[in-house]
């Protein structure tokens, strides 16, 4: 299919001073040099008639070649094919705790570095499923809505801190409603999967019965739970004078701990849930998420059609190769000037 002209590396074009550069330099050394043998050679040479001519030719030559070369290297094409694809999926919504519990540093750095770093090296697991991002505290907020802009996706899930929910505490039941509600609202049942990760501290936001109406509505959860569930770890904070102190409460320090038994409940209300009790050990995203979402039946999202550019260098490079060959056997053939 032939479509419209266009260089595929613009940024060549640069260089076509070159053979301009040399055809006015070739230019004014042919008038030089038949203006020096005329003067001063008179007798010891007799310029051939064919001499300036030749000369002329050459340099045309030559310099079509090298024009020809540029626009060989700034890649032409007009040549191009249609491919359609369709692409089938999941809908994904990564639930992450970004709570200041979450700062606790039984993994490292911390819980939240640590989800965050997971999500992102599973990027290249993910591609082919519609991925969303609900970052929750107090309140929960969608980052990053339902999309296929992995891109985009990866730079929300960077730019989570405890900053990014503007009211403190931990409301899992609140995020999975908001989930429901204003993400995963307008997409068809099943085929649909929210990944929690947190350390399972809820300020009575009812999370089983958030977990219940994920069940109902066909909404798979699996939960990943971060931090120790036993001892738990301390909450680092910054003071006013940028020291690292610990969170306190009522004058006493306040210890995370993961709660695990009430994720455990949550997932057992969603059909094929499942709950990973990571703990403080190490846990590979990517393999979690081929393992249980690549593994599931996919839905059609979209049908995706791109067109393919082909390169037509080759129109311009095989004739500046010929003109470069006629160029070195002109200089060989076709002598400039005789002795008299």
């Amino acid at each position: 299919m032939t479509g419209p002209f266009q260089l595929l590396n613009p940024s060549v074009l640069i260089f076509l001073w070159i053979p301009l550069a040399a055809c006015a330099l070739g230019i004014i050394g042919i008038m030089r040099a038949k203006k020096i043998l005329t003067e001063f050679y008179p007798r010891a040479f007799k310029v051939s008639p064919d001499y300036t001519p030749r000369r002329v030719m050459l340099l045309v030559l030559i310099s079509a070649a090298m024009l020809l070369t540029v626009f060989a290297a700034a890649r032409p094409s007009w040549s191009q094919s249609e491919t359609t694809v369709s692409r089938k999926g999941r809908d994904v919504v990564f639930v992450i705790d970004v709570s200041r519990s979450m700062l606790a540093e039984d993994l490292y750095p911390n819980r939240l570095a640590r989800a965050k770093l997971a999500v992102i090296d599973a990027l290249s697991v993910i591609e082919g499923d519609r991925v969303a991002l609900v970052a929750f505290a107090g309140t929960a907020v969608v980052k990053c809505p339902l999309t296929l802009d992995y891109s985009f996706f990866r730079q929300s899930i960077e730019q989570l801190s405890p900053d990014a929910v503007s009211v403190g505490g931990s409301m899992i039941g609140d995020a999975l409603r908001k989930t429901l509600t204003d993400v995963l609202a307008g997409s068809s049942g099943g085929y649909r999967d929210i990944i929690l990760i947190t350390d399972g501290e809820d300020h009575e936001s009812y999370p089983l019965k958030a977990a219940e109406m994920l069940g109902d509505r066909d909404v798979r959860l699996i939960a990943i739970g971060l931090g120790d569930e036993d001892t738990g770890k301390r909450i680092p904070v910054t003071d006013e004078n940028g020291n690292k102190v610990f969170l306190t409460y009522k004058g006493q320090e306040v210890w995370s701990r993961l709660d695990a038994a009430t994720l455990r409940q949550m997932v057992a209300s969603t059909s094929g849930g499942r709950y990973l009790n990571v703990s403080t050990g190490a846990f590979d995203m990517g393999e979690i998420y081929f393992s249980l979402i690549k593994s599931q039946e996919a839905r059609f999202i979209m049908e995706e059609t791109s067109i393919e550019h082909e390169e037509d260098f080759q129109y311009f490079l095989a004739p500046a190769v010929i003109l470069m060959l006629i160029f070195f056997a002109g200089r060989w053939l076709w002598p400039g000037r005789r002795r008299k």
